[in-house]
């Protein structure tokens, strides 16, 4: 015992920033975990403890406390402080299986399952996260420099003024209810989207919506479609979920089914109608008819990702999916992220009137919403007419600037590389020749300080292009031609080796 009190003068630090009864405390639960002090060891009165290691015995009154409390050792009045018993149950814990090394000491044998589901490994291998969320040419990311922050501001003033008890509680019903009827609204007219408030439900954004559906209507082993290539976030959510994946093809018109597709109804389908992600297509009007029907026939749920379907650039937002559906089939999901800002992380859900009760009690049950103060905020923000506003001068921005980055491309490739899905949304794909490696290519591009993302990371399985998805949006105007000019170089040292200019490469 006295050697264990040399021990804790020594490692007490009277001048150290740290509080002198933190470090005793730290040591003695040190000293008893790992057998310096044994089960049933008395521990000296406070008084002599205090007067061995000068401090006040307040501080050492304390320390045996605490150390009481957190079970460490037992007072008894009148008999003195125990260290208690904390060794595991030798019968609940069992003798560890060892395994002798080449030295003849004996370790642990490795568990044979490793420290990760194999569906969450699977998800950290096939992760498109990137670190760096921000600057040219980051792909679906808008500028949010550009957003209202002032009139924002004003209006979350005026309601925290008076801000009541309901707002500053959890979220039941779906969501704040005027911010479900402005919705209502926004959608039927900007959208086509035929709801009531009533069939909103409002989440953090498109991967929450897509958990939402899958976790109310889809089972562990149930398959669905996504678009080949597809959006690596929304094909995350499905396979942690554990849906299997059944990859359609996509062509000019969009979701391509094959005959032997169409022989296994799969149980939803994931699909992005207005603006293909990440190729940018439109589907047709004759397949969306023919996929509503076969969802009709076969009791399919259409989960419909509206992405980015405001930003269309020389013509009109197209009607969504959701707006020809008669049977009830179509989910329709959205998220404000692109229009707004992404920290803002709300987004909604437009279900069938017959899913209404059983999505709010999945929604509140699962993730305990609430925010709804931050709803408030926005409803009031779609009310007073701002949303529109804002909307309408970004798809002005944003066409200037994807203008200005086409013609960049021109200049540096002619038409040696070409540009697609640039009609709608906040980015275009780049293509690059058949033999480059467009994840070669993106790494290179990111040590040299510009970010783009591969289209390899988008197919579940054999990549049928090679391209880059370059966005526009987040890129002040006078940035694009120097930020392209970086990215040129390193398309051209990776794509153009063989040849001296890339026109001569492309003949």
């Amino acid at each position: 015992m006295v050697i264990l009190f040399d021990w804790l003068a020594a490692q007490l630090d009277k001048a150290s920033g740290e509080p002198v009864y933190r470090q005793l405390l730290q040591l003695m639960q040190q000293a008893i975990l790992t057998g310096q002090l044994a089960p049933g060891t008395k521990l000296p009165s406070s008084r002599l403890l205090a007067a061995d290691l000068g401090i006040a015995r307040n501080t050492v009154l304390h320390v045996y406390d605490q150390l009481s409390a957190e079970g460490y050792v037992l007072s008894t009045t009148g008999s003195g402080t125990y260290v208690a018993d904390t060794r595991p149950d030798s019968a609940a814990v069992g003798p560890a299986p060892d395994t002798p090394t080449h030295d003849g000491r004996a370790v642990p044998e490795p568990s044979p399952r490793g420290d990760m589901s194999v569906r969450g490994q699977r998800l950290i291998d096939e992760a498109g996260v990137s670190a760096r969320q921000w600057g040219a040419f980051m792909p679906g990311v808008p500028d949010v420099a550009e957003f209202p922050a002032r009139t924002w501001s004003r209006l979350q003033a005026r309601l925290w003024k008076s801000a009541s008890p309901d707002l500053l509680t959890y979220a039941p019903g779906g969501g704040y209810r005027p911010l479900r009827r402005a919705l209502s609204d926004y959608l039927r007219v900007a959208r086509s989207v035929r709801c009531s408030p009533d069939q909103i439900i409002i989440t953090t954004g498109i991967h929450q919506s897509i958990d939402l559906a899958v976790r109310m209507l889809a089972d562990t082993g149930d398959r669905a479609w996504v678009e080949e290539p597809c959006y690596w976030g929304a094909r995350s959510v499905l396979q942690a979920s554990g849906i299997k994946l059944a990859p359609i093809p996509v062509d000019g018109e969009g979701l391509n089914p094959r005959e032997s597709d169409l022989r296994h109804p799969p149980r939803m389908a994931l699909v992005t109608p207005s603006h293909q992600y990440p190729l940018g297509m439109v589907m047709s009007l004759a397949r969306r008819r023919t996929l509503l029907e076969y969802a009709r026939q076969h009791k399919v749920w259409i989960i419909e990702d509206d992405y980015d379907s405001e930003f269309r650039y020389g013509s009109r937002p197209l009607a969504s999916l959701q707006g020809l559906d008669d049977a009830g089939q179509v989910i329709y999901v959205g998220s404000l992220g692109k229009l707004l800002f992404p920290g803002l992380r709300v987004g909604y859900m437009v279900v069938p009137e017959r899913l209404v009760g059983a999505f709010r009690t999945g929604v509140a049950e699962l993730y305990r919403e609430g925010q709804l103060m931050q709803q408030a905020v926005l409803a009031e923000f779609i009310m007073d007419g701002y949303l529109t506003t804002h909307v309408r001068r970004m798809r002005t921005l944003y066409g200037e600037r994807r203008q200005l980055l086409i013609d960049a491309v021109t200049r540096h490739f002619g038409d040696a590389l070409p540009v697609m899905g640039d009609e709608t949304g906040l980015h275009f794909v780049l293509g690059l020749p058949e033999d480059c490696d467009d994840r070669v290519v993106t790494a290179a591009s990111y040590d040299a300080g510009v970010i783009v993302r591969p289209l390899a990371s988008y197919y579940f399985g054999k990549q049928q292009r090679k391209g880059l998805l370059t966005g526009y949006a987040c890129v002040p105007h006078e940035d694009i031609a120097p930020a392209f000019a970086t990215l040129a170089n390193v398309i051209e040292e990776h794509a153009f080796r063989a040849a001296s200019t890339p026109r001569e490469r492309a003949a």
